[in-house]
């Protein structure tokens, strides 16, 4: 009982994590299910894949109804990302668990102080279809070496890089996370890996619910403040897991 009290509880907050933010999903969804339901390292990130997929579609349905989805963004993001995602998600099976653990929590912190740094909400900008594809083709190669779905990555991208407001970066990342996710599950699926299957699927009905709640919070946040939080967000997770790699 104990542990599906801690399923409800992880999956209620990747939800909101992802309903708000857009992003966070894998970030959140990794570490409790290591953490609280003592799952292994890539038992976790095949059942973050799955939950993160069902839980962003529900998300982008409710964002999508908001009119705060870039279709044209999201899909150069995501079209750009698939094969460089395939190919690092077949490199990352031969590199060292704690290796990727270090690489994620770097890459994490860094995207979280760059959000921290913008003192103000990004204005609207023309976007380039060229930058787009090129920053969609990175996103895809780190997100699949390390496999995660990758918004926390393509919210700070679509930010910083494309001058997208935070307010559509959220609901336009979704894209990017189920074609990643997508793609790193495809690679993952001859891994034969025994999933808990009566701790995943509560956790997942959570994240639904919780994804519905959080779009509803999300859209009474002041931008700037959502990209501070999502910020902070970052950064604790990148110290907390670059600290439990090295001790």
């Amino acid at each position: 009982m104990t542990a599906l009290l801690l399923a409800l509880l992880g999956g209620a907050v990747v939800g909101l994590t992802l309903g708000a933010l857009g992003a966070g999903g894998s970030i959140v969804a990794v570490p409790a299910l290591i953490y609280l339901l003592g799952f292994g390292p890539a038992e976790a990130t095949t059942a973050s894949l799955l939950i993160v997929i069902v839980t962003s579609l529900t998300a982008l349905v409710a964002h999508a109804r908001a009119g705060t989805v870039r279709w044209r963004e999201g899909l150069l993001f995501a079209a750009a990302g698939v094969l460089p995602a395939a190919a690092a998600g077949l490199l990352s099976a031969r590199v060292p668990g704690i290796a990727l653990t270090l690489a994620f929590a770097v890459v994490a912190g860094t995207a979280g102080l760059r959000m921290l740094r913008r003192g103000h909400a990004p204005r609207e900008g023309r976007v380039s279809g060229v930058r787009a594809a090129g920053a969609g083709a990175g996103l895809g190669a780190v997100t699949g070496f390390l496999g995660v779905g990758g918004g926390f990555l393509a919210v700070p991208a679509l930010v910083s890089v494309l001058a997208v407001p935070i307010t559509a970066a959220a609901g336009t990342s979704l894209l990017v996370i189920i074609t990643n996710a997508v793609v790193a599950l495809g690679a993952r699926a001859g891994m034969g890996l025994g999933l808990d299957w009566s701790l995943i699927l509560p956790f997942t009905a959570a994240a639904v619910l919780g994804a519905w709640d959080g779009r509803r919070i999300g859209a009474k946040i002041p931008a700037a403040a959502l990209q501070r939080l999502f910020g902070g967000l970052l950064l604790a997770v990148g110290l907390a897991m670059g600290i439990g790699a090295l001790v």
